[in-house]
């Protein structure tokens, strides 16, 4: 089985930025708090955003383990709808004390490009600051989109570790489709 390198930058901020606020993109726009999220939605939600980046590990949690995670009280999912659509969402997983993780953010990729991640991203540090708070992390790789690392050091996230990891290719092992191309991959084989 084929590994694939990558490297994870971890990053967290210590205290809420006290930078300008940014207001909604024009449009009809929503961030809504899923509630109850149900198994079915968030692996829409996760499949829709993260595909192209090659998010794979909540693909092969069994539907029982991804039901108790998303029904914790300290995981908390929003989503974000423009013209009634999903167009993006994020994670938060509040289960450290006084410490979140940013477990999940991104956007579909034909919202991109569009002005919303920042104010995306802008809700989701809002609403992690919202309780008592002394740490918000987050971490990025080289798979997902090439503005992810340098948004979240707009936002006021600081870089505190970088790590090289090698995975199994997931298109190898019928997690994500084999026909999934990203430019730092190679393409398999066809069969």
């Amino acid at each position: 089985m084929r590994l694939i390198d990558d490297t994870v930058t971890y990053l967290d901020m210590r205290a809420h930025p006290s930078g300008p606020r940014l207001h909604p993109p024009p449009g009809k726009i929503a961030l809504i708090r899923a509630e109850s999220c149900s198994v079915s939605f968030y692996r829409y939600l996760y499949q829709a955003v993260g595909e192209s980046c090659l998010w794979y590990v909540r693909r092969e949690w069994e539907d029982a383990r991804l039901a108790a995670h998303l029904n914790r009280e300290t995981t908390e999912i929003f989503v974000l709808y423009v013209g009634g659509v999903p167009a993006g969402y994020f994670e938060l997983d509040a289960s450290d004390r006084r410490e979140t993780e940013l477990s999940y953010f991104g956007l579909m990729p034909e919202f991109i490009g569009r002005g919303l991640g920042q104010f995306l991203l802008q809700a989701a540090i809002d609403r992690a600051w919202s309780r008592p708070l002394d740490r918000l992390r987050v971490n990025t790789c080289t798979f997902d989109h090439p503005r992810a690392l340098p948004n979240y050091q707009r936002a006021g996230f600081v870089v505190y570790d970088r790590r090289a990891v090698s995975f199994p290719d997931p298109r190898e092992r019928g997690v994500l489709p084999r026909s999934l191309k990203h430019p730092r991959l190679p393409e398999l084989d066809r069969d």
